[in-house]
């Protein structure tokens, strides 16, 4: 009798993390304009066991964004440029706004609102949180000032309310976190609430009690430090488990 033929160990299904793309003009490796993530953000989902998927920014009346995210495990907003302010009823444009772009902000907007109605898993970081919450009806301050109030390039500590999803996934009430952001939270969008500040009271955190899907959103950048903090590294971690535990 023929032996029997060995078999591959099955791999554990990765949950597919979809991420929208972010235009840059120029590249250093490539010929062209591309649409880009930042590896660390990647890697950091790689390290998480999740599969980062980078989607392509469409408009929406285009391409339906709720059928185009159905088919993903968790959505993962990440950092960029900034949001129009007229987005946000703003009637004037502070001259440190910068990297505007209408179709990325239609498509993360839209993005932002399908995959809370889908109950998807979602990560949203620096300018995703400030997508979501304008999505929601919030505004932002356009520029927090000078060197001395923006959180460009800093590391500095958070405070992190107890009791929310954010503390349950970094495991502290307190984190350092790595900022480049010269925008905060003004009008805090419907439903939201804060569940992190910084100590010149930016809000650094949000979350939607009550809501049924995993949700939480950071100001601060966790991919900077997650490759050696575990603290950063478990945000990623907190959002692949819950996109496995959704399949």
């Amino acid at each position: 009798m023929r032996p029997p033929t060995p078999t591959r160990p099955l791999t554990p299904h990765r949950p597919l993390i979809a991420i929208p793309a972010r235009f840059a003009a120029t590249t250093s490796a490539l010929r062209y304009a591309a649409e880009v993530n930042a590896r660390a953000l990647i890697e950091a989902v790689w390290r998480a066991g999740g599969e980062p998927v980078s989607i392509h920014p469409a408009e929406p009346a285009a391409a339906d964004v709720a059928d185009r995210l159905a088919r993903f495990d968790g959505v993962l907003l990440p950092g960029g440029g900034d949001l129009a302010p007229h987005r946000y009823g703003a009637a004037d444009t502070h001259d440190s706004v910068y990297d505007v772009d209408d179709l990325q902000d239609v498509f993360d907007l839209e993005v932002a609102r399908r995959t809370l109605d889908l109950g998807l898993p979602l990560l949203a970081i620096c300018r995703g949180l400030q997508v979501v919450n304008v999505a929601l009806g919030g505004s932002l301050e356009q520029d927090m000032g000078g060197a001395d109030r923006e959180h460009r390039h800093v590391v500095h500590p958070v405070a992190i309310q107890r009791g929310t999803l954010l503390e349950q996934a970094i495991g502290a009430e307190k984190t350092e976190a790595s900022c480049y952001h010269h925008q905060r939270v003004d009008r805090i969008g419907v439903g939201l609430k804060p569940t992190a500040r910084a100590a010149d009271g930016t809000v650094e955190g949000l979350e939607l009690p009550g809501h049924p899907g995993w949700f939480t959103a950071v100001q601060w950048h966790p991919e900077d430090t997650a490759g050696q903090d575990p603290a950063q590294q478990a945000l990623f971690d907190a959002l692949v488990h819950a996109a496995h535990h959704r399949q």
